[in-house]
């Protein structure tokens, strides 16, 4: 471009002061004069023009203005109508190097005047003729792919005219030479159309030539028109070159300096331009061959065998991808030329195999090519990019040539590749320059493609098409680095707007409504994605962008996802979802975040899934470049480091999200520290919640494929499908004597053979010279690979107790040098035994991610610690309720005590009657595997402080010896006890002879009040567990010995404790789950009517004697464990039918438990038979596809061969929660039953031919199953022992954790009942505190029809001595309270009645907070009849009334039926909004409350009521009046809604 023009050079008569016509590009080589007169019409552009447009120089010349930051709205069009035979010609006189795409020429029958201007040219209709690239589009639709010259390699100086001839046809000029007929029928009316899209930025109309001729050199208006002095200096600042750059305008920052972060290197960004021209001369021809439609880059027709090549040989595919990975070898059909784009799209791909495309050049000749399987078996002549490295000749000569992995794309990425004039050979990936794979490239080659492994199908791609333009200028924006994105800052001039809103540009199935301020899913129940929107500016540093959740759908799985990209709105193509583009975006999703697409950390924060309406999500990045997210309010921690400075925020309205609104700034909350663990809000399973106070993490040098993150607390290995070794990491300083270094593994791939190694080493990270895997270091290294110990390279020692290559996903591996000097390996918390001794005082924990093993994290449990004790997390994560007592003999006290101590009651009471100590007590015998031996404590002394203490002992009672209570071995407290290994809990710590192990564990001992049991257990596993009022508090120790005995020490405040529980009888199978048999009509002392039955008695059905267990032959994606009884999907929805191997047999009842469900998917398991032999049958992908002899149950239907037979039958398949036990019957008459938690639901298909094998499908929702079998004498209805006064849940023995993914629960279908989720809603209103609730998962039960259904509850059932029967609660939803512990409770909930009491919302926090109905005072429940008005119903007196002192307690009105008790004048209704679907409701509440026997008085009911009362119950004894203090104790608020 010529400098320092600042006249118009032909705008009036001559030439003005400059360079005039003669200069520039297309001039015609001499100063002449440049008449304006010799324009004539056509030769001015008319002055309606797109919205970005400047014209000058007397409407010749227009100019696209902010160049650098939009790419359209550059629409111009000629002044009049074309005159046939004369060619409309413009000369680009400038251009940029931000955007792909050029100028774009033709004609439109659209008159200027009233054209409503599209954003580009390509958006005309109505009679619209446009050349873009090397194609003609009609009214934006592509009539010719290849004609013609690429506009888009045109140079600044070149020109390019439109004409329409007599004939009615439309013809191209470039450079003066004719392209042929590019459109024909075209009206006799059109105007030219111009657009400077993309790098074109500025044009010139030259004066019109005739058609059919060639063109003479006319003298022409200067290169630059006459412009403003601003914008003349920016001229001659751009052509400076190495000027002030402080000056530049942001177009040319943008234009001429695209920074990236590769290697510290420019990014090249080759959009198929020419080579760079020595000057601006004004032949165009000479460097711009013309290229026609049969010089297009195509397929050659020879190709490899199993290659099928379409569309005109642009599109090539792989026969058979589901049976052959090779012989899928494409070449092009001639040889590329020098700086020459050969670009291919992915179309398809498949994921059976490991590997995928490769791309590259080769100089054979494909016409004399023996094609081979592969192209890198060629061994000469070849240069192919595999993976992310490069091969020449078959070998490779750069493993990581870039940052992308070929085997990491996904389908519509695009690859391309170009052949330099220097001979520099460049690939592309999604339009972004990887820089040079090879300087030196033979001038002859071949663009070739190997179809490999996953790839499928790849077209040829041309600049041509729009989206295509779109995804390489958003490629461009993607791979600005943090430099780049400090250069695109706002100029100061220029203010941000204060407020953030939402930017319109959005996803196609989202709108912004509110000013900018909320953005929503209209169709939010008919698409799930497409919901992406960013914010209209970007953030600046510590500025919160927040948004609240205003309405979510429970249509789809997921919901919304928040995070931060260096994209701009402006500019960017959405995606269908944020998390599908590959650079420059951060997302937290779910509970992980994902950076361009990969996952980082798999484990972090609260899961965004769980949200509600209300919830709020937020993000923000800090001045040092971290990122963090927030959940309502709470700051989740640091997600990312080193993010770059001009994010725009980015909300992706996904799944069940349908609409969210910004949220004004707040006051950024406090960010912890780096090494911080408290602080940070994560959800309590991931590996970085901070409950311990280690600060052992990652060095910050490690293995050049090794990536350290989330503080240090997480290592993974980069391109872990390309790369397969150095990812050493270390920790960053050496372990201490017995101090644990725990990793999980986080996550796999299935590519590579070996896994993960681990051991340790006496060199300091510093001197450490690492290695490509650490096994290659042959000195001071000691390490587990496999199942071999190895020491400095050398295999000292083969078959240790575990293999590190069977290890999966959430397996935990600990290494610890004890004091001894021995190094010991743990495997989920359990001592693996010593490997090696003579360790070294100093050595470091090292972790090598080889193979298979991607990601791994530091545990909590990392910390001091020795081979006895483990400290995982998963006594909050995986308690349950553990209830006894159990069926056997009741357990004792040993005659051996501490000297202060005296039993009564038969060795069942112990009583300290001096002092605050020596008060031991010890259990009679040994406890059994998972035998709980349980207390309840009976008196307190709370003069002194402490708790009560517990645990295992080896050291027999009666091996202390005589003496006063107790031997004279006997130590005043449990801590002292260190004759014999002793595993005790004091308060919240955890100890081993004595010696502190761990902190913070379960809940505080000392908190204790009179009636709370503590109990203590030891598993099958060799662990010790503390039980809590009947909650597993998790394992506090392992390694436990298999003989010992229960030890407790009366210490400080407790008094006195008596015995619960009792020994078992025999032995049970640790992996049986609860009798399904029904309850004789009490409920527990923990009653969490969860498995409330009715009061008859079940059919009478047989159990299977022996031990089932799943066929082997199943689905594809079913893995089998625990003796083939448990069955578990393991990939994907489908593909997991299993079969029981024995056949059914008449009478007796086979069943298995649901034991995992995923929320991910929809539907859930299927239920059936099949009479043909299961033995060689080929499973289809789902038991739907089962077309012969079989009969299924799915959802609430009955099918037979793939037919429905049966609608709505027993309740909801799809709808069952985890813990739920589904069995199958064949009667004596061969019908088919389905029982649901025992309860049969009737014949579902009539005479079943036999033999049949029953069937599951491990479909959709449900990932795991285990087949179950009620313990002896359950099928008749009749518990064993005394299991008459207890529920289900009181027998729950445990189930190993190797075989279920988590605790059993209840069974109870909250998870998926909306009802409950309404009535929840509803209670959270109410704003109560937490502590009056139990917690869960006894916090809740929903009495509607389909739960109630579910659980096979009866109407009716009795309570207390004598019974007297109460109807539950139907209708309702019970949130159960916890009972005061220092009453008796568990005698108040078995000896007294139930019954109900209406009340009202205003009452229900003062009632509560009494603690009871009528307090000796007036209850606010309490019930007066008005002295004007006769008794016939009750008012409740005002917030502040209260009866005069001297009169009596007013009565308080109960029932045994709710139907009475909740009757509207009884339980007054109050209106609310639902904050999630904001429908109004209408609710009620009451209380169901425990009644003393003889403390009422029966009698009619009192209250009018619109309705008759429960016909169940006699009218003399509907309504229950009481006056007597304490006489009720608050059982359950109940929430009914409408």
């Amino acid at each position: 471009m010529a400098a320092g023009s600042v006249g118009s050079g032909g705008s009036g008569g001559g030439p003005g002061p400059g360079p005039g016509g003669g200069g520039g590009p297309g001039g015609g080589g001499g100063p002449g004069p440049a008449s304006s007169g010799g324009l004539g019409s056509g030769g001015e552009l008319h002055p309606r023009t797109g919205r970005l447009v400047s014209l000058s120089a007397c409407g010749r010349t227009a100019r696209r203005q902010q160049p650098g930051q939009e790419f359209n709205h550059g629409l111009v069009l000629s002044r009049e109508p074309l005159r046939d035979g004369r060619v409309f010609t413009v000369r680009i006189d400038r251009k940029v190097n931000s955007w792909s795409g050029s100028i774009e020429i033709g004609v439109t029958a659209l008159d200027p005047s009233v054209l409503d201007f599209p954003s580009s040219a390509t958006g005309l209709k109505g009679g619209s003729w446009v050349v873009s690239g090397c194609s003609v589009l009609k009214d934006g639709r592509s009539v010719l792919e290849e004609y013609g010259q690429d506009l888009d390699q045109l140079g600044e100086g070149d020109r390019v005219g439109v004409e329409r001839t007599v004939s009615g046809e439309l013809r191209l000029w470039v450079n003066g030479r004719d392209c042929g007929v590019a459109a024909t029928g075209l009206p006799a009316r059109v105007w030219a159309v111009v657009d400077l899209y993309g790098k074109c930025t500025q044009i010139t109309v030259l004066p019109p030539e005739p058609g059919f001729s060639p063109p003479t050199p006319i003298p022409t208006p200067p290169l630059e028109p006459s412009a403003p002095p601003e914008d003349s200096a920016l001229a001659q600042q751009g052509t400076s070159g190495d000027e002030d750059f402080a000056s530049m305008e942001l177009s040319e920052v943008v234009s001429n300096a695209i920074l990236s972060a590769y290697n510290g290197g420019l990014l090249n960004v080759n959009l198929s331009s020419p080579p760079a021209r020595d000057g601006l001369g004004s032949s165009g021809a000479a460097t711009s061959p013309v290229l026609t439609s049969n010089d297009a880059l195509l397929f050659h027709e020879k190709c490899g065998t199993l290659i099928k090549l379409s569309n005109n040989n642009k599109t090539a595919e792989r026969r058979r991808p589901l049976d052959e990975f090779n012989n899928g070898v494409v070449m092009t059909n001639r040889p590329l030329r020098d700086n020459e784009m050969f670009e291919i799209r992915i179309d398809k791909l498949v994921d059976k195999w490991s590997g995928s495309i490769e791309i590259g050049v080769t100089t054979h000749n494909p016409n004399s090519l023996e094609y081979p399987a592969t192209m890198t078996n060629l061994q000469s002549g070849t240069i192919m990019m595999s993976g992310c490295g490069i091969l020449t000749n078959g070998k490779g000569t750069r493993r990581e040539y870039c940052e992308f992995s070929l085997d990491e794309l996904q389908e519509g990425d695009h690859i391309g590749l170009t052949r330099k004039s220097n001979s520099a050979l460049h690939f592309f990936i999604n339009g972004i320059d990887q820089g040079v794979a090879t300087p030196l490239t033979p001038p002859v080659v071949y663009g070739v493609v190997d179809l490999y492994g996953m790839a499928v199908k790849v077209t040829i791609v041309h600049n041509n098409n729009h989206s295509d333009r779109l995804r390489r200028n958003n490629a461009i924006l993607r791979a600005l680095s943090p430099e780049g994105a400090l250069r695109r800052a706002t100029p100061a001039a220029q203010a941000e707007p204060e407020r953030l809103l939402f930017h319109p540009n959005c996803g196609q199935k989202a709108a912004i409504t509110h000013e900018g301020r909320t953005a929503l899913r209209p169709h939010a129940t008919d698409d799930f994605n497409h919901g992406v929107v960013l914010s209209s500016r970007a953030l600046r540093d510590g500025e919160v962008f927040q948004v609240r959740i205003d309405k979510m759908v429970d249509k789809w799985a997921g919901s919304i996802e928040i995070g931060v990209t260096t994209h701009n709105p402006a500019y960017l193509q959405l995606p269908s979802t944020m998390t599908n583009l590959r650079s420059g975006t951060w997302m937290m999703t779910g509970n992980g975040v994902m950076h361009n697409g990969t996952t980082i950390l798999d484990e972090y924060g609260h899961n965004l899934d769980r949200l509600k309406a209300g919830d709020t999500v937020g993000v923000v990045r800090r001045e040092d470049g971290t990122l963090h997210f927030f959940v309502n309010g709470m700051t989740q921690g640091p997600a990312a480091w080193n993010v770059p400075p001009g994010v725009y925020a980015v909300v992706d309205l996904y799944g069940q999200a349908a609409q969210a609104t910004i949220v004004d700034d707040l006051e950024v909350p406090p960010v912890p520290e780096p090494l911080s663990e408290g602080n940070n809000q994560v959800s309590p399973s991931s590996p970085s919640s901070g409950a311990g106070a280690s600060d052992l993490r990652f060095h910050q040098l490690h293995g050049s494929n090794a990536v350290i993150t989330n503080g240090g607390r997480t290592a993974l290995r980069h391109n872990c499908r390309s790369e397969f070794n150095d990812a050493i990491v270390i920790s960053n300083r050496a372990l201490r004597d017995g101090e644990l270094f725990e990793i999980v593994i986080q996550k796999m791939v299935d590519r590579w053979s070996g896994s993960i190694e681990a051991g340790v080493t006496a060199i300091r990270p510093e001197d450490l010279e690492f290695p490509n895997t650490m096994t290659d270091i042959d000195y001071d290294t000691w390490m587990l690979s496999g199942t071999a110990i190895m020491q400095d390279g050398n295999t000292m020692r083969n078959n240790y107790g575990c293999d590190l290559d069977a290890l999966g996903t959430g397996a935990r591996i600990g290494m610890m040098r004890t004091a001894k000097g021995d190094l010991h390996y743990f495997i989920n918390g359990q001592d693996q035994g010593a490997a090696c001794s003579g360790l070294p005082p100093e050595v470091y924990a090292v972790v090598d991610l080889y193979g298979q093993c991607v990601q791994v994290s530091i545990t909590n449990a990392t910390g001091p610690m020795d081979n006895s004790l483990t400290t995982s997390n998963t006594a909050t994560e995986k308690s349950f309720p553990l209830h006894s007592p159990v069926a056997g003999v009741a357990h004792r006290f040993h005659s051996t005590c501490g000297k202060n101590v005296t039993l009564e009651e038969d060795g069942k009471r112990a009583v300290r009657v001096a002092g605050y100590a020596h008060g031991l007590v010890f259990s009679t015998k040994e406890l059994k595997a998972d035998e709980v031996f349980e207390v309840k404590v009976e008196e307190l002394d709370e003069k002194w402080a402490g708790s009560l203490r517990l645990g295992l002992t080896t050291l027999a009672p009666g091996e202390t010896g005589p003496g006063a209570g107790g031997g004279p071995g006997l130590p005043p407290s449990l801590p002292e006890l260190r004759t014999k290994t002793t595993w005790m809990v004091s308060s919240c710590e955890v100890r081993r002879d004595g010696q502190l192990q761990r902190m913070n564990y379960g809940r505080n001992l000392e908190r204790l009040g009179v009636g709370s049991r503590v109990g203590i257990r030891r598993g099958t596993d060799d662990t010790m567990h503390i039980l809590v009022d009947g909650e597993d508090m998790g394992p506090a120790a392992t390694g436990i010995a298999k003989n010992v005995w229960a030890v407790l020490d009366l210490y400080g405040p407790v008094r006195s404790v008596s015995i619960v529980s009792s020994s078992r009888m025999e032995e049970p199978e640790s992996t049986q789950p609860p009798s399904p048999s029904s309850d004789t009509g009490s409920e527990g002392e923990d009653d969490d009517e969860g498995e409330e039955r009715g009061l008859g008695d079940q059919n009478q059905v047989g159990i299977i004697p022996t031990a089932l267990e799943f066929l082997e032959n199943h689905g594809k994606n079913i893995l089998l464990s625990n003796g083939n009884c448990t069955a578990t999907r393991v990939a994907s929805y489908n593909q997991g039918i299993v079969v029981i191997s024995q056949p059914l047999v008449p009478q007796l009842l086979v069943q298995i438990r649901i034991d995992f469900l995923n929320r991910q998917w929809t539907s859930s398991l299927v239920l059936g038979v099949i009479t043909c032999p299961p033995e060689r049958l080929n499973f289809p992908a789902s038991a739907c596809a089962l077309k012969r002899a079989a009969w299924l149950l799915r959802g609430r239907g009955v099918f037979h061969n793939g037919l429905k037979i049966c609608e709505k039958f027993g309740p909801n398949l799809d709808t069952c929660p985890e813990g739920t036990i589904l069995g199958l019957r064949l009667d004596s008459c061969g019908g088919l039953h389905l029982h649901v938690n025992g309860v049969d639901q009737g014949v579902a298909v009539p005479d079943v031919p036999q033999p049949c094998h029953a069937l599951v499908d491990l479909y959709g929702q449900c990932e795991q199953v285990t087949i179950v079998s009620p313990e002896p004498g359950a099928a008749n209805g009749k518990s064993a022992g005394t299991q008459g006064d207890m529920e289900k849940a009181d027998m729950v023995d445990g189930i190993k954790e190797s075989v279920c993914w988590g605790p059993p629960p209840t069974a109870s279908p909250l998870k998926s009942c909306e009802y409950h989720a309404l009535c929840s809603r509803f209670q959270e209103l109410l704003l109560l505190p937490e502590g009056y609730f139990m917690p869960p998962p006894k916090r809740s039960l929903c009495y509607c029809e389909s739960c109630r259904k579910l659980r096979g509850d009866e109407a009716h059932r009795r309570r207390g001595e004598p019974p007297r029967e109460y109807a539950l609660p139907f209708g309702w939803c019970r949130f159960n309270l916890r009972v005061n512990p220092r009453l008796e409770a568990g005698t108040l909930t078995k000896k007294w009645h139930m019954a109900y009491h209406g009340s009202n919302v205003a009452a229900v926090r003062r009632v509560l907070d009494r603690g009871e109905l009528g307090a000796g005072t007036a209850s606010i429940l309490s019930c007066r009849p008005l002295k004007s008005e006769p008794r016939v119903g009750f008012e409740e007196p005002g917030e502040n009334c209260a009866p005069p002192r001297e009169e009596q307690p007013p009565p308080v009105l109960l029932s045994p039926s709710l139907q009475y008790a909740g009757a509207e004048p009884l339980a007054s209704k109050v209106q609310f909004r639902d904050p999630k679907s904001q429908r109004t409701h209408q609710a009620q509440v009451a209380f169901q409350v425990c009644v003393r026997p003889g403390s009422y008085t029966p009698g009619p009911p009192s209250a009018a009521l619109r309705e008759p009362p429960d016909p169940h119950f006699s009218p003399a004894e509907l309504e229950w009046v009481t006056k007597e203090k304490g006489a009720t104790l608050l059982y359950a608020l109940l929430v009914r809604v409408e």
